[in-house]
């Protein structure tokens, strides 16, 4: 059976520190973030069907822009539609391989498209499964609520574990956010699992 929603395309289009560097076409944006080497490029790779439209690596910080990638998505349901959109990849808070006046920097311009894109339609925070949340994360989750930004919880590397695991990590997910009904989605790169559910959650914030 074939997929109700396929990314037939996806290529990178600009990478920016300011608004006056975003693309200028405006199109909605599916924002992705998370602590440093959670798992971001992988996810992005997963979800499109591509080995390497983000570059993976073990090297947390790697993200140093805010990254935009035009995507095209396939609908079928009772016709066939196509609705283009980003996916915006940004740097990874918490640890990462440079100075403090980076990383402050790098906070200043996550900030500032974060509060300024009326593109956004919700934004996916990353949290590796097989770890308590951190304050980091904690405090970006925050953040995001503060201003008002729809969030996704995406719990990665789902496949490290085992289902009793995954159960007990999600519950740990939503104790530490202190949202007992938080919605989770725990996520597998490299099984691909939990993509149909990230697309459907995608195709339904595009027709809103």
């Amino acid at each position: 059976m074939s997929e109700k929603f396929v990314i037939t395309s996806c290529e990178y289009v600009i990478s920016a520190v300011s608004p006056q560097q975003y693309p200028s076409v405006k199109l909605p944006e599916i924002v992705f973030i998370g602590r440093s080497n959670v798992g971001k490029s992988s996810l992005l790779n997963s979800l499109v069907n591509r080995r390497s439209l983000a570059k993976t690596s073990s090297t947390p910080g790697k993200t140093q822009t805010i990254n935009f990638f035009k995507a095209e998505m396939k609908i079928t349901t009772d016709r066939v539609e196509y609705k283009q959109f980003y996916l915006v990849d940004l740097p990874g808070y918490g640890y990462a391989k440079t100075s403090k006046k980076n990383r402050s920097i790098w906070s200043k311009f996550i900030e500032e498209y974060l509060q300024t894109s009326d593109q956004i339609k919700f934004i996916c925070q990353l949290i590796d499964i097989r770890h308590e949340p951190m304050d980091s994360d904690l405090n970006m989750f925050q953040f995001l609520i503060n201003n008002n930004l729809p969030v996704l919880t995406i719990a990665t590397k789902m496949d490290k574990l085992s289902r009793l695991s995954r159960d007990i990590q999600v519950a740990l997910i939503r104790k530490k956010f202190n949202i007992p009904e938080l919605s989770v989605l725990p996520y597998s790169s490299v099984k691909h699992e939990g993509r149909s559910e990230l697309l459907d959650t995608i195709y339904n914030s595009l027709l809103e």
